[in-house]
């Protein structure tokens, strides 16, 4: 039978997944700036996110823009853009078959086991698969920013650190892909009685044994 404690639990971890996905992906702390100059200079901090930058003041303002023209970024940084998207809209469906799938809802009836369980299965197949495809842009982020960070060629105000947002992401990629498995591994298909062993101490259900009588004259 579906375990209704791993459905609710799993859900709840992929939703919270989800949420904290939409968050980063909005967030402008993608990238920081890095002080790795001989000057060290704080008066300005540089945020960089997939949707706009920030620049902080040193006396607490901060200004936020947009980036001009999405064709004019770097290509990693589109390819970031769709699959950040992509994974937010996947779990949005999954969602909706979690709940109609879920043991303790009655979306389908009271008598669709079988169905709910399937719905259920699917949602914790596309929530683990959101997670994939959420890590990918995070790590990608994360790898580029440290090859550029120990890259002698380029200039040290070019420099970025990790940024808050890659941290968190991290931990939103990781919700989804357990909450999507425990989703999965708690809407295992309605129980099926398992077959009869026969033999030894095993035997259920033991044939009835017929006699049958003789007259001797």
């Amino acid at each position: 039978m579906a375990s209704t404690g791993l459905q609710l639990l799993g859900l709840l971890l992929a939703v919270m997944g989800w949420v904290g996905g939409a968050l980063v992906c909005a967030a402008p702390l993608w990238r920081v700036s890095a002080f790795a100059g001989g000057e060290i200079v704080i008066a300005q901090v540089l945020w960089e996110g997939l949707w706009m930058t920030c620049l902080s003041q040193s006396t607490g303002q901060i200004q936020c823009k947009t980036y001009d023209s999405t064709l004019a970024l770097p290509v990693s940084a589109q390819v970031s853009r769709t699959l950040s998207v992509l994974s937010l809209l996947f779990c949005l469906f999954a969602l909706l078959l979690g709940v109609a799938g879920a043991k303790c809802t009655k979306c389908l009836g009271e008598g669709a086991y079988s169905s709910k369980a399937r719905l259920a299965r699917v949602a914790g197949a596309l929530f683990f698969f959101s997670g994939l495809l959420y890590l990918i842009p995070i790590c990608w982020t994360a790898y580029a920013v440290v090859r550029d960070f120990y890259d002698p060629k380029v200039a040290a105000p070019l420099k970025r650190e990790l940024g808050p947002a890659l941290y968190l992401g991290w931990g939103a990629g990781i919700l989804l892909l357990v909450g999507g498995a425990l989703l999965n591994a708690g809407s295992s298909p309605p129980g099926v009685r398992a077959t009869p062993t026969f033999g030894g101490g095993g035997r259920s259900n033991p044939l009835p044994v017929v006699v049958e009588e003789k007259e001797y004259v």
